[in-house]
């Protein structure tokens, strides 16, 4: 089916995933390094008992 001469959906043989997939790993890697540096931070003595660590035990 052509429009104006033009196929609109025409397959082409583009890699796509294969040249993304050492920034796709990287960009896992950083947010697994943030992710850790973010929980070993909440644990750390000193926002220990902030108010705003959602890790912290109200005792009621």
């Amino acid at each position: 089916m052509s429009w104006l001469g033009v196929t609109p959906l025409k397959k082409f043989p583009t890699p796509v995933l294969r040249p993304m997939a050492p920034f796709l790993i990287a960009s896992f890697v950083i947010a697994y390094g943030i992710n850790s540096a973010q929980n070993s931070m909440m644990n750390s003595a000193e926002f220990k008992n902030d108010p705003r660590n959602p890790n912290l035990r109200v005792k009621a």
